[in-house]
C-alpha cells in the first residue's frame, strides 16, 4: 500500500497525472483536500509536515483510528484521514536552515507547490513564490489563504467558519426567522480545495505548453462568495436580500421537506411536468389544473397555499410508501438520512463509495472515494494516509537521490525526521 513512486507507477491502471510531482506544504483541510484529488489521479504528492506534531488535524479528535490493542492512535484522527490518502509524508523543519534549503531543492524538482501559510509567512524561509520561481520557472505555486494575497483583510488569519459568515452563507442558511447557521461540514474549505484543484490543473496545462509557471492566489472568502451562486446573482440582479428559508428553495416549489406519518420525506420538483406527474400520482388532478400552480413562477408566488396542501396530503402516509410511489411516477423524492443511514444504503456498495485500506498492522482505514467515475483514467487508491515522516528517507532518495550519509547528516541536524520503523 505504501511503496515508492517508481513501483507505484510501474503497473496498475493508467493515471491522468502520472509523472506530476506535488510538494504539499499545506495543512488542515482546503490544501490537503486539493492535493488528495491530485494524488488520487496519480500525482506523486509529498506531504511536508512539522517533525513530531505533523498536520494540525492529526490531533483533531476524537474519534481516532483504533490500534490493534483497541487504544486510540493519537496522530490518526478521522478528520486527518479524510483528506490525506495517496500521499507520502516527509518531516522537515522549515525553520531549520538545512530544512528550508531541502525544501528549495525539492521545489526545483516539483511541478506544483501548494501552501496555506499566512500571507508572506514563507518568505522568511526563502520559500515564497518569487524565490522558488527563480529556481524553477515552470512551477505552479498555489497559495491558499483566508482572505487572499491582497485586499483589506490579507494579513488576517482565516478559517472556514469566518468565510461562511463573512461570505453571506450563514445569512441564507438555517430556519426562516432563526439565527445564522454554518453548514455541518466545512463548505468554504472544501469548496476552496475543489477550486484550487481546478486552478492548479489549468495552470499546469499552461506550464506544460509554455514552460511558464505562475502563482495561484485563492482564498476561502473569495470562494465562499462565488459559491453564493444564484443567491448572489439574485442580489446583483435586483438588489434584494436573500434570507434564510429553512429547507425551501427561493425559486422552485415544492422543493422542501414534508412530514409523513413515520418520518420526513424530501420532495424536490424541478419542472412543470414533474409537478403534474406528482399531482396525478397523488390523485390531485385539481392541483395540476389550478392556474395558481401550473407554471413554476406561479407556484413560487403561491408557495404557502401549495405547500400546505401537500403537507395535508402526505401527513397520513408512511414515508417509504410515498417515496416508492413517487419513484414509480418519476418524481424526485427521497428520505432525509442520518450519516449512519447513508453508509448503510445499497448505493454505497453499488457505486463503490467507500474504499477500505488495510494497514500492515491489520488496522482497517476506511475512506470515501473520489466521486467522479473516469472511464479511462479512474481514481486509484494506493497509499494509506501516511504517518508523520513515514517516507522521509525514501522520498528524499527518490526525488533528490540523497545517500545514507546525507540523510543521516540531515537527521542529526534536526532538519529531517524519519518515523521509526
Amino acid at each position: 500500500m505504501t511503496g515508492n513512486a517508481a513501483s507505484d507507477h510501474a503497473a496498475g491502471p493508467r493515471r491522468a497525472l502520472d509523472g506530476v510531482k506535488v510538494l504539499d506544504l499545506s495543512r488542515v483541510l482546503a490544501g490537503p483536500w486539493a492535493t488528495q484529488i491530485l494524488a488520487d489521479f496519480g500525482a506523486d504528492v509529498i506531504k511536508v509536515e512539522l517533525p513530531g506534531k505533523g498536520d494540525d488535524t492529526r490531533g483533531w479528535g476524537p474519534p481516532f483510528l483504533k490500534l490493534p490493542d483497541g487504544s486510540d492512535d493519537p496522530q490518526e484522527s478521522a478528520y486527518y484521514l479524510c483528506c490525506n490518502r495517496n500521499k507520502r509524508s516527509v518531516a522537515i523543519d522549515l525553520a531549520n536552515p538545512d530544512g528550508a534549503a531541502l525544501i528549495r531543492r525539492l521545489a526545483a524538482q516539483a511541478d506544483i507547490v501548494v501552501e496555506n501559510f499566512k500571507v508572506g509567512g514563507l518568505k522568511k524561509y526563502g520559500l515564497d513564490y518569487e524565490t522558488l520561481r527563480a529556481i524553477n520557472p515552470r512551477l505552479v505555486y498555489c497559495s491558499i489563504t483566508g482572505f487572499g494575497q491582497t485586499g483589506p483583510y490579507a494579513s488576517r488569519p482565516g478559517y472556514d467558519v469566518l468565510a461562511q459568515g463573512m461570505g453571506g452563507f450563514m445569512a441564507i442558511t438555517g430556519e426562516e426567522g432563526g439565527g445564522p447557521l454554518k453548514a455541518g461540514v466545512a463548505m468554504a474549505d472544501l469548496s476552496t480545495g475543489n477550486m484550487a484543484t481546478i486552478s492548479i490543473l489549468m495552470a499546469l496545462r499552461h506550464a506544460e505548453r509554455t514552460g511558464e509557471g505562475q502563482q495561484i492566489d485563492i482564498s476561502l472568502l473569495d470562494t465562499q462568495i462565488a459559491m453564493l451562486a444564484n443567491q448572489g446573482s439574485t442580489h446583483l440582479v435586483d438588489g434584494s436580500e436573500p434570507r434564510r428559508m429553512g429547507n425551501r428553495h427561493p425559486t422552485v416549489v415544492p422543493y422542501t421537506t414534508f412530514d409523513c406519518a413515520d418520518g420526513t420525506a424530501l420532495i424536490a420538483i424541478g419542472n412543470d411536468s414533474q409537478f403534474r406527474a406528482f399531482c396525478l400520482e397523488m390523485g390531485r388532478q385539481d392541483l395540476a389544473d389550478d392556474p395558481r400552480f401550473v407554471l413554476a413562477r406561479d407556484r413560487v408566488r403561491n408557495r404557502e397555499v401549495l405547500e400546505q396542501a401537500i403537507r395535508d396530503m402526505v401527513r397520513p402516509l408512511r414515508r417509504d410508501d410515498l417515496l416508492e410511489r413517487l419513484a414509480r411516477a418519476n418524481v424526485p423524492a427521497g428520505p432525509v438520512n442520518t450519516v449512519p443511514q447513508v453508509f448503510a444504503d445499497p448505493f454505497i456498495a453499488a457505486r463503490q463509495v467507500v474504499h477500505r485500506f488495510v494497514r500492515e498492522d491489520g488496522v482497517e482505514v476506511p475512506t470515501v472515494a473520489f466521486p467522479g467515475k473516469l472511464g479511462a483514467t479512474p481514481a486509484d487508491y494506493r497509499h494509506i494516509p501516511p504517518r508523520v515522516g513515514e517516507h522521509s528517507r525514501v522520498v528524499l532518495g527518490d526525488w533528490l537521490a540523497l545517500d545514507a550519509a546525507e540523510l543521516a547528516a540531515l537527521e542529526a541536524s534536526g532538519a529531517v525526521c524519519q518515523r521509526p520503523e
